[in-house]
C-alpha cells in the first residue's frame, strides 16, 4: 500500500524538507520502517528504545491516533495518510548533518536525540588550554557541547607540544586561546568557542563564571587552582577538577554543598615544596588520560546519567597502571564550605600561595 505521510516542519529538514512523502506498508509498522530506510535521519527522531515509537512522538492515521486504533499494526490503505507529530517546547532541532555527526551518541539509550540536544545546549568553561584543557576541549567540541569557554593567557610554547594536543607547530608564538579555537573549530564548526584572553583574578572570576553551566579545572597552580575552586562553590557551579605531575594522575568533581577541594586540601603547600610540571616533568599521555576523564565527567553532568566522582578522588599511576578510588567527604570545619565558614569572598591568592600570579597555563 502507498500512503502519504505528514512530515512536520521540525522533521522536515530530514526528509529533503518535504512536507509530504510517500511511504509503503500494509500498517503503521511497515510505513514507518520504509520510511526510515528512505529517511535515515528521521529513524533518530521517531524512535526510542527497543525500535519503539518515542514517548515525545505521536503518530496518527488520518486524523486519529494510532493509540486508539491498533497500535502499530493499525492496518492501512492507499491514499490514507499518516502524520508524525512531535511535541514541542521550543527545544533545538537537528539538522540532518548534526543527526550524522552525532549519530553514535543518539543510537545509545542513555543519549538519544534528547540528550543530544542537552549536549548542544551546555556551556563549559575550561580553566587552562594545556595539558588537560586539550583533551577536555577537543572531546567536548567533538560531542557537540554548545558553548566552550577556554580561559588562558599564555603563548604556545614548542616545549607544550609533547602533550598539548590543541596546538600545532605552527602555532608557536601565538595566544593559546586563538590556537585553542582554531583547533576546536576545524573539528566541529557548529561549537561557540568563547576566548578568555586573560589572567583569571579575584576581579573577574566570578563574572566569567556566572557565564556558565560548568567549569572544568586544568590549570597547573595552586594560585588558580584554589582561587576556581572558591568561585565556582560561590556561583553554584559543579567543578570537574584534574591534575597530574609525572606518572600520577587525580581527579574528581565538586559539587557545591557537598564538598570542595578546600575539604580536601585545606591549605596549598609552602611555595617550592611541590614542583610543578615545568620543573618536575609529566609524561604527555598521561594528560590525555585524565584530560578524557574530565570531559567524560562533564558529559555525564550535562546529560544527567551514571555516578559522576562527586565524593570520590580517582587516583592513576601510570607506572604501575593502576587506578584507584577513595572516599572523600565535605568537612565540616572547611574554611569556605564548612559550618562555620571564615571565606565569604574571593582572596587575593597572590599573597596566600606566597608567588606571583603564573597565570592559567595547563599542563
Amino acid at each position: 500500500m502507498s500512503v502519504t505521510v505528514y512530515i512536520p516542519t521540525p522533521f522536515r529538514r530530514l526528509a529533503g524538507n518535504q512536507v509530504y512523502v510517500q511511504a509503503e506498508g500494509s500498517n503503521v509498522a511497515e510505513v514507518l520502517a520504509d520510511l526510515s530506510s528512505k529517511y535515515p535521519g528521521l529513524r533518530h527522531m521517531i524512535f526510542g528504545e527497543a525500535d519503539e515509537v518515542a514517548g515525545h512522538v505521536n503518530i496518527y492515521v488520518n486524523n486519529q491516533e494510532i493509540h486508539s486504533l491498533q497500535g502499530k499494526e493499525t492496518p492501512v490503505e492507499d491514499g490514507d495518510e499518516v502524520a508524525v507529530i512531535p511535541a514541542i517546547a521550543g527545544g533545538q532541532v537537528l539538522t540532518e548533518e548534526q543527526v550524522n555527526r552525532y549519530s553514535r551518541h543518539i543510537i545509545m539509550p542513555q543519549v538519544g536525540p534528547l540528550g543530544q540536544r542537552k549536549l548542544m545546549a551546555a556551556k563549559v568553561l575550561i580553566i587552562g588550554a594545556g595539558g588537560l584543557g586539550s583533551p577536555s576541549a577537543l572531546y567536548l567540541a567533538l560531542a557537540g557541547v554548545g558553548t566552550i569557554g577556554i580561559a588562558d593567557f599564555d603563548i604556545v610554547d614548542l616545549s607544550n607540544l609533547q602533550r598539548q594536543v590543541l596546538h600545532h607547530n605552527d602555532d608557536v608564538g601565538r595566544p593559546k586561546t586563538q590556537s585553542a579555537k582554531d583547533t576546536l573549530l576545524s573539528y566541529n564548526p557548529d561549537v561557540n568557542v568563547v576566548i578568555h584572553d586573560g589572567p583569571l583574578t579575584s576581579e573577574n572570576a566570578t563574572e566569567i563564571i556566572s557565564q556558565y553551566d560548568m567549569v572544568i579545572n586544568g590549570a597547573d597552580n595552586f594560585t588558580t587552582r584554589y582561587l576556581v575552586n572558591d568561585a565556582t562553590y560561590f556561583a553554584g557551579k559543579p567543578l570537574v577538577d584534574g591534575s597530574v605531575l609525572l606518572f600520577d594522575g587525580q581527579a574528581t568533581v565538586f559539587i557545591p554543598g557537598k564538598g570542595c577541594y578546600r575539604c580536601l586540601f585545606p591549605a596549598p603547600p609552602p611555595p617550592g615544596l611541590v614542583p610543578s610540571c615545568a620543573e618536575a616533568g609529566v609524561l604527555g599521555a598521561l594528560t590525555g588520560v585524565v584530560g578524557s576523564i574530565q570531559a567524560i565527567e562533564a558529559l555525564k553532568l550535562i546529560l544527567k546519567i551514571g555516578e559522576s566522582l562527586a565524593s570520590r578522588l580517582l587516583l592513576f599511576d601510570a607506572l604501575s597502571m593502576e587506578f584507584r578510588v577513595v572516599k572523600l567527604r565535605r568537612d565540616p570545619k572547611c574554611p569556605l564550605c564548612g559550618d562555620d565558614a571564615t571565606i565569604h569572598d574571593l582572596i587575593d591568592y597572590e599573597g596566600f600561595c606566597g608567588a606571583p600570579f603564573p597565570g592559567q597555563n595547563g599542563d
